[in-house]
């Protein structure tokens, strides 16, 4: 029988073979992209008093809550270590691409990023174990955020602040806090909820960018220039070991059939509960598409609120892009592409007069941000969720 295991013990480096089929069987501890439309700010919540006031950049529209603010503080529970033990990367430094691919296996996770000028892809072995980085994209001040537990990594802008790892979860997911205004935010929800720093916050949604779950091979043949983040984070760290288990081979908590490490919010079982999805979220609702599935048809159709939408698979990049479609265009996809159905193409592949070639990431409809998840989490945060699976 296994021992019962625990975030802090996993964190004190419990390797991959003694988390396999232990993970899962804790008690909840006690309460006390790539593109530049995808960034986007409409206001601010700031900071008043001791200096100049910092503001925290926010969405244009507030994103939907499972339930009620304080209702979410109170579910939250303790991972294990304190506030800022698990310590954000606040002065990152970056490799080339040669460099990192002495460390980097062509399969090994990377969150990429590709916003006006910058290319910088973060391991996920590295992340794993800081969870934030505060970085500059682009002239933008950005945090880019990775919560092992549910598997998503999300981007946020973070302006004059910075974000660090507030030592709690919700439905697994890590609460981020930011430094400005010590409000609590879940990485998922990307939404404030009260914290024991800031009781009252403005209830509103941090600005976002998408971030690509994809392998070193894949996003170092399509960004050749990419910038690596390096090693040399100012922290004594075990990069090579990975606390929960391993992606490359998948396994430990990673594994498909292991549980969640925490109780989880919700126990929707229409997919196992670390199956990913990609799955967007909107003011209206939010939809989540198998990512096997989209692997498999490359194209499939759905809806939000009514509303027509399409995911699409990037072949390259082993990721979907998710669409709004309000022509209910029909799509084919050829050869790494998707063509307009509606007409053909010349020769060359061009566009003739009645059909249009587009790049995945690139159909006409507005794209909306999308990110990959453990349906088990996806779920809990979003239980109204269309799933096409």
């Amino acid at each position: 029988m296994c021992s019962r295991v625990t975030r802090r013990a996993v964190l004190a480096g419990l390797g991959a073979a003694s988390l396999a089929g232990c993970l899962g069987r804790v008690d909840d501890a006690s309460t006390a992209a790539p593109t530049e439309d995808e960034v986007g700010t409409s206001g601010t919540v700031t900071a008043e008093g001791g200096g100049d006031a910092v503001s925290v950049p926010m969405a244009d529209e507030r994103l939907p809550l499972p339930m009620e603010p304080d209702e979410l503080r109170r579910r939250s529970v303790s991972g294990g270590p304190p506030k800022d033990g698990i310590p954000s990367i606040d002065d990152p430094s970056f490799a080339s691409a040669t460099a990192a691919s002495t460390d980097l296996e062509p399969g090994d996770p990377v969150f990429g990023v590709a916003i006006g000028t910058a290319r910088k892809a973060y391991p996920q072995s590295i992340l794993v174990h800081h969870e934030i980085c505060n970085d500059v994209l682009d002239g933008t001040p950005v945090s880019v955020t990775y919560c092992p537990l549910t598997g998503t990594a999300i981007g946020f802008e973070r302006g004059e602040t910075t974000f660090g790892v507030s030592g709690r979860l919700i439905n697994n997911n890590l609460i981020m806090y930011d430094r400005a205004t010590e409000t609590w935010w879940p990485q998922v929800l990307a939404t404030a909820i009260p914290g024991p720093w800031n009781e009252d916050p403005p209830i509103r949604s941090l600005s976002e960018f998408r971030i690509v779950w994809t392998t070193w091979e894949r996003w170092s043949q399509r960004y050749p220039d990419t910038q690596v983040l390096s090693k040399e984070t100012g922290f004594a760290r075990n990069y090579a070991n990975d606390p929960y288990g391993s992606y490359n081979p998948r396994a430990g908590y990673y594994a498909p059939d292991s549980r969640p490490m925490f109780r989880a919010l919700s126990d929707d079982d229409r997919l196992s509960p670390k199956r990913v999805v990609i799955g967007t979220r909107q003011q209206e609702g939010a939809v989540a598409f198998e990512k096997d599935r989209l692997r498999d048809e490359k194209i499939v159709y759905g809806s939000l609120d009514g509303a027509p939408i399409v995911a699409v698979y990037d072949s390259d990049l082993d990721t979907g892009f998710v669409f709004r479609n309000p022509d209910e265009t029909r799509y084919e996809y050829r050869d790494g592409r998707v063509v307009d159905t509606a007409g053909g193409s010349d020769a060359d592949g061009e566009s003739d007069a009645t059909g249009a070639w587009h790049d995945p990431a690139a159909l006409p409809g507005e794209r909306l941000l999308a990110l990959d998840a453990m349906w088990f989490a996806w779920i809990g945060f979003y239980p109204d969720t269309t799933l096409y699976a």
